[in-house]
């Protein structure tokens, strides 16, 4: 038997032990009266199957539309000019050359700019969506390097760029802060409404009676968004209505948002966003399209405005660098005594969160004493926002690292060390896991890479010019389903199912996802549902972010499917098979209900329609709060895996193998997870090897706004990339699965670094592992 088969076999009979304890659930589950969910119980149907993605074929033929895609009569094209100083105030704008270049409908500053409610700021309640409250072109004032200062409608993209390139302005600059020491200074930083400050013990005095002991400081840089497709919005005002057709995470956070900034009601407002181009938590509401929308109302004309890459870079926030502290004290058989994990983060005034980098420290391993805490300062520059796995991408870099140190000084196997501080119970509030199984993903992902041959000494191993070194690390990444998801079904007599709801596709195979929970639950072919999300005025309030919208989502499916089951048994009368039977007594299956314990008692959907003279029935249903992780803690886990070559004279570094091993729960869709783990592993190599913002501190600006400049890995800096897992549902999550966007990031940098070691016997700690840092 190969050493994948014994991996895959070992697997098998952990899913099905764990699957066995599962069968009854304990306080939190999340069906009504506290009855299990069957999907947990047993594969049914459709979850768990190969499915390719039902907007393959779209988007193949180039008939998927994007936000920039959408034209409208009489359409204009915006182009923005942004701010030169990171600090001050507009003494003087020139536009008189630029209103009278070709084609220009309108030119918009500060001056003649229609007055508008500030944004409001991401987290500052539950349909916020601007990831920067500073005023949008209200007053003169510059709040950093290319915030916007005019906006140039035009006939065309190109007329529009010229027209803005007319435009000059005068400043008078203001003394600006754009480094620790030019700022006010450190305060504790706070991650949704909660103080990024954590203390278990005393673990200051814990590290220094520890017998091992490691303590370095790491260093990770700005990172900026990159999505494939650019910002984008095409919008139009009929008469006080607004339609926005926006490449968006959060259609019904933006509608309500851009309704405050408007002085609106919700409902005047219509947010659509068929399919995003990648978002990795950058496609928020920006500063785009509230321009856009302004000039709109201003010229009475349809607006597309997309930004260009270096403008992505000017107003889209992205991650905020670090300098992390991590010092880790042992007793002598290797077990954790202190963790303490300190550090700063720069972040904006008008910015909602400084970067949570101790959040996977929180929950990793088992300790006596804990010390966590994020020191941020405010600095004027663009502001800080989401980016893929924030906190625990570069948190776990830092952490996992650290341990390598740690296992190296101990001489004990990296996997050894992490196994032997493997928590019993959340090393912070005590709670029990929901679900852990990292030791299994482990195991079984040591024997697939072949970590037996690793050599535990650094630089042992060499192909002519080539040292090849072998890393782990764990990957970590919390559940999150968040207050607000809802549903809505419509059966017809055909035995068709449309599922209507406000969630978004950027690419992760949302449609497809929610059709296999609707098709399982209801004992449908999938070709027999459709799912229409990506527009506000469907049920909901999800945001595809925090890797939870299949989660918010999926358990709305179940609830709207509740209410239909429901309904149906009422119109099946007492002539049907199904009288007398309430929604927990019955399962779809066969485009029909049936008895659970009595399979002879069946109905089809098309007869109960008929029996009631009926051709469809509506049902619409609400996700109850997300009261599990008040009684457990959740988190989705990784073991990843890496094989590095690192040339002996030129220091070229080479990622010749990875492999990630996860155990997130029960996979919805493996052809669409092994694509979203090995994403996130390939943004995990940029993170390690090349990926870093550069910023100017003597203008405030970024340096490298292009993608000339700003390196990303490209096709030759990938490897194939295995991944592998456990598929053990967790009893306590919509159809037992946890969340798997933004896992594969975590860990990856960390796996990297710990390899580059192994081969060279270079600790680098400063990120990204570049050319000159190996010299």
């Amino acid at each position: 038997m190969s050493i994948a088969d014994k991996g895959k076999d070992a697997l098998r009979g952990i899913a099905q032990a764990a699957v066995k304890k599962a069968v009854e659930l304990v306080p939190g589950s999340l069906l009504p009266g506290g009855r299990p969910d069957p999907l947990v119980r047993r594969q049914h149907g459709q979850i768990g199957k190969p499915v390719s993605r039902v907007d393959g074929p779209l988007k193949v033929r180039g008939a998927a539309p994007f936000a920039a895609e959408i034209a409208l009569d009489g359409m204009v094209y915006a182009a923005l000019a942004h701010s030169t100083i990171a600090k001050g105030r507009i003494a003087a704008i020139d536009t008189a050359a630029a209103e009278a270049a070709p084609g220009v409908v309108l030119v918009m500053t500060h001056r003649n700019a229609p007055r508008l409610n500030p944004p409001p700021r991401f987290l500052s309640g539950d349909k916020a969506a601007a990831g920067d409250d500073s005023p949008v072109m209200q007053d003169d004032r510059v709040r950093w390097n290319g915030e916007p200062v005019a906006l140039v409608l035009a006939g065309t993209q190109e007329q529009a760029d010229h027209a803005r390139s007319l435009i000059t302005v005068t400043y008078e600059e203001e003394p600006a802060a754009t480094t620790l020491s030019s700022s006010d200074g450190c305060e504790v930083g706070t991650f949704m409404g909660e103080p990024l400050s954590v203390k278990v013990g005393d673990a200051d005095a814990a590290f220094a009676a520890a017998v091992h002991k490691v303590e370095a400081v790491y260093r990770t840089p700005g990172h900026n968004h990159n999505a494939l497709e650019p910002h984008a919005a095409t919008l139009v005002w009929r008469s006080d209505e607004l339609f926005i057709h926006d490449a968006t995470q959060a259609v019904a956070h933006t509608a309500w948002s851009m309704a405050q900034i408007f002085g609106l009601e919700e409902a005047q407002i219509h947010v659509s966003s068929p399919f995003v181009g990648g978002g990795f938590g950058g496609k928020g509401l920006w500063q785009h399209q509230i321009l856009a929308a302004a000039a709109a109302r201003l010229s009475g004309r349809p607006v597309r405005i997309v930004l260009s890459r270096e403008g992505v870079y000017r107003i889209v926030g992205g991650r905020s660098p670090t300098e992390q502290r991590v010092a880790l004290g042992a007793d002598a058989d290797g077990r954790l005594t202190a963790i303490i994990h300190r550090g700063v983060t720069p972040k904006t005034r008008h910015s909602p969160m400084p970067e949570p980098f101790i959040l996977p420290t929180q929950s990793a391993y088992a300790a006596e004493a804990i010390a966590l805490e994020v020191q941020t300062y405010h600095l004027d520059m663009v502001a800080n926002t989401f980016m893929r796995a924030p906190g625990e991408a570069v948190g776990t870099v830092a952490l996992e690292c650290a341990m390598d140190e740690l296992a190296e000084r101990l001489g004990v196997d990296p996997i050894e060390l992490r196994i032997r501080n493997e928590p019993d119970k959340d090393p912070i509030s005590g709670r029990p896991f929901s679900s852990r199984n990292i030791v299994a993903a482990y195991r079984a992902g040591a024997e697939r890479f072949g970590w037996d041959r690793r050599s535990p000494v650094p630089r042992s191993r060499r192909e002519g010019e080539w040292l090849i070194g072998m890393g782990c690390a764990t990957a970590t990444y919390p559940y999150h389903r968040m207050p607000g998801g809802a549903a809505r079904i419509t059966l017809d007599a055909a035995g068709h199912v449309r599922i209507d709801v406000a969630a978004h596709e950027m690419g992760m195979g949302t449609a497809t996802a929610q059709a296999q929970i609707a098709a399982d639950r209801l004992g449908l072919s999938l070709e027999a549902v459709t799912v229409r999300y990506g527009d506000s005025s469907l049920p909901g309030v999800i945001l595809a972010g925090g890797s939870q919208q299949t989660a918010s989502a999926g358990l709305s499916v179940m609830m709207a499917h509740r209410e239909l089951v429901g309904e149906l048994l009422k119109l099946a009368g007492n002539d049907s098979p199904l009288a007398g039977l309430g929604a927990d007594e019955v399962e779809g299956t066969d485009a029909g209900l049936r008895k659970l314990d009595e399979p002879g008692r069946f109905e089809s959907y098309a007869s109960i329609l008929a029996r009631s003279g009926r051709t469809e029935l509506v049902a619409e249903g609400s996700a109850p709060m997300p009261l599990e992780t008040m009684h457990w803690s959740m988190h989705s886990h990784g073991a990843m895996f890496c094989e590095v070559r690192v040339n002996a004279v030129t220091s070229e570094t080479r990622v010749n193998r990875f492999l990630g091993s996860f155990d997130c729960g029960r996979i919805v869709n493996p052809k669409m997870a092994a694509s979203q783990f090995r994403g996130g592993i390939i943004m995990g190599l940029g993170l390690a090897l090349m990926e870093e913002t550069q910023f100017d501190a003597r203008k405030g600006r970024i340096m490298n706004r292009t993608l000339a400049d700003y390196h990303l890995p490209v096709h030759l800096d990938v490897p194939d990339i295995d991944v592998i897992w456990t598929d053990i549902p967790d009893p306590h999550t919509p159809m037992g699965a946890r969340g798997i966007g933004e896992i594969g990031i975590t860990g990856t940098g960390a796996a990297v670094a710990n390899a580059i070691h192994n081969a060279t016997g270079r600790r680098v700690r400063d990120f990204p592992i570049t050319l000159d840092r190996l010299l």
